[in-house]
């Protein structure tokens, strides 16, 4: 058995520009469908954040109309509840990378909050993408590679081919207007090729060790290719 680092956010809001705080942490689904994945396949699977706070789940990722009714509310509330691994993370600060066969980083705004900022989180992304190990980052996950920055001031992530939310996605969602800036457009800026896929729609990108996935619908996915290269 082999251990997969989650890294989730510590952020239980996202500040937006006018100053308020939008309520939100990581989304359910986008840590739920990897996790069944990698322990129906036998892996272990070991959660830290920032500081080892307790992540907070976004409550608009457990609304029945986001899980395709309340039967898939229900379950996915479920298997969060008995995720114990979410109840006792590593601090971030103290993970060895040396320890883990791959990393996954969930979305939820809540990387927009902190670990787009996270030097200690751009360091183990670094270290990561350049070990070969699968890593595996999906929706505003990618925004933790923002924080990616190389011995040279670029970031590690420029060149390669990703998947993230999308601009459209954002102002469908009724919040790109209020953001301080979008995922696409800072990742762009920080020479990172983002692929754009249909809004909503599973679009997973593959290039090299590096798994990304844009949206929620593409987690489950996103899981199928990560666990792929650890065959």
């Amino acid at each position: 058995m082999s251990k997969i680092l989650f890294v989730l956010t510590g952020a239980d809001h996202w500040t937006l520009a006018d100053g308020t705080q939008h309520p939100t942490g990581f989304w359910a689904e986008e840590a739920v469908a990897p996790y069944e994945a990698f322990r129906a396949a036998g892996h272990e699977v070991v959660v830290a954040t920032p500081g080892g706070v307790v992540p907070t789940v976004d409550k608009g990722s457990l609304a029945a109309e986001v899980n395709g009714g309340q039967e898939g509310a229900d379950r996915i509330a479920s298997v969060l509840a008995g995720m114990t691994e979410l109840q006792r993370p590593l601090r971030l600060e103290d993970v060895d990378l040396g320890d883990y066969a791959a990393v996954f980083y969930p979305g939820g705004h809540g990387p927009m909050e902190d670990l787009a900022v996270d030097a200690v989180s751009g360091r183990l992304l670094v270290d990561a993408l350049a070990s070969g190990r699968p890593l595996g980052v999906v929706c505003h996950g990618p925004a933790a590679l923002l924080a990616a920055v190389a011995e040279d001031g670029a970031n590690a992530f420029a060149g390669y081919r990703i998947a993230a939310f999308t601009n459209a996605e954002e102002h469908q969602a009724g919040l790109g207007d209020k953001a301080k800036w979008l995922l696409q457009d800072r990742l762009t800026e920080a020479g990172v090729d983002v692929r754009v896929g249909e809004p909503w729609a599973p679009h997973v990108v593959v290039d090299r060790n590096l798994v990304t996935g844009q949206n929620p619908a593409s987690s489950a996915p996103l899981a199928d290719e990560l666990l792929k290269k650890l065959r």
